[in-house]
């Protein structure tokens, strides 16, 4: 069996948390380990000579971007399998130019993203967030909130505004749940596939109109800076919940904050812009308005299903199969 020669780039966290025991000793059954066996700096003297003969760079969060000066030194480069998602940061041009294999664990990495968005859905509906927020201010009337008619999953409209990777699955997830129905818009989505997963393909406006809860899953690219903006925030019917685990710019942050701050709105975000709000901000103070530190990604034991998904990239390229999850230079246009 063809061993290529490997060498591990990430940070020391990342290298950690994603490569124990049984993940080392995966690697060990299909490539070649030198010495060093890992690093996150690829302009050590050290690491440089090891480069020479590097064939496959399993690289994951903390690994420095592979510009041209960096490639030179690794001639016989083949194969870039990120134990991550986005690429963005990683690649150069010259990865392309040279033909350079890149895949990606993205599709790992959207399945806790569509459980976090899923859990959010749910407490949206119920208006957990904002009952747990306003019971530390005051002492909760049990007896009131058992008579409301807003706290509900039954018969919501859901959008979903991005049919990526985590917005397919979220779509599908939502299947579990008794709603009127699941819109989406994506100027890519194939209606037939959207039907497939359980939604209904529609216009931006037409889904802000209509949906109780929207979520966002669009990478984040110059077009779509500020989609979510005041003119979109405002076709949102009353007391509508927006869920944002993309990216932080996609949604205009002083408008949800105007429209969070009158109580017409809620939200629930994993991804703020910037990221972290700067001490004092009314968004991170409101009670409608519940933020995590974006954890909606993989994180501790979750990020060696992301390693395992490398590997498995890994295995093909030893035993000549094409790969599971390629990325291109003209996907790069798309995604995140």
């Amino acid at each position: 069996m063809y061993r290529p020669q490997a060498l591990l780039v990430m940070g020391p966290e990342p290298f950690r948390l994603q490569f124990g025991p049984k993940e080392l000793q995966r690697l060990r059954t299909l490539a070649d380990l030198g010495d060093p066996i890992w690093t996150d700096d690829l302009d050590d003297p050290h690491t440089r000579a090891r480069l020479a003969d590097t064939e496959v760079l399993l690289t994951s969060w903390g690994a420095p971007t592979l510009t041209p000066q960096r490639l030179a030194a690794a001639p016989k480069l083949r194969a870039v399998l990120h134990c991550a998602g986005s690429v963005r940061n990683l690649v150069s041009d010259e990865v392309w130019r040279r033909g350079i294999l890149v895949t990606s664990a993205a599709e790992a990495n959207a399945t806790p993203v569509a459980e976090y968005t899923l859990a959010a859905i749910v407490f949206a509906g119920k208006k957990a967030h904002v009952l747990a927020a306003e019971s530390r201010l005051r002492p909760a009337d049990w007896d009131a909130v058992h008579h409301r008619e807003d706290l509900s999953n039954y018969g919501r409209t859901i959008g979903i505004v991005g049919f990526s990777r985590i917005g397919r699955r979220v779509v599908e997830r939502l299947q579990t749940l008794d709603t009127a129905q699941v819109l989406v818009t994506d100027p890519y989505a194939d209606p037939v596939a959207v039907a497939a997963a359980g939604g209904r393909l529609v216009e931006l406006d037409e889904l802000l109109a209509n949906a109780d809860i929207v979520s966002l899953h669009l990478p984040e690219l110059p077009q779509t800076r500020h989609a979510i903006g005041a003119r979109e925030l405002a076709l949102l019917p009353d007391g509508a919940t927006v869920i944002n685990t993309a990216r932080g710019a996609v949604i205009d942050t002083a408008a949800l904050e105007r429209e969070c701050a009158t109580g017409r709105l809620n939200a629930i975000l994993d991804v703020t812009d910037p990221e972290p709000l700067p001490a004092g901000s009314l968004l991170a103070q409101l009670p409608n308005v519940m933020i995590t530190p974006h954890i909606a990604g993989s994180l501790g034991s979750e990020t060696r299903r992301l390693s395992a998904q490398a590997l498995d990239e890994l295995e093909r390229l030893v035993h000549g199969r094409p790969p599971l999850d390629a990325v291109t230079s003209e996907a790069m246009e798309v995604i995140a």
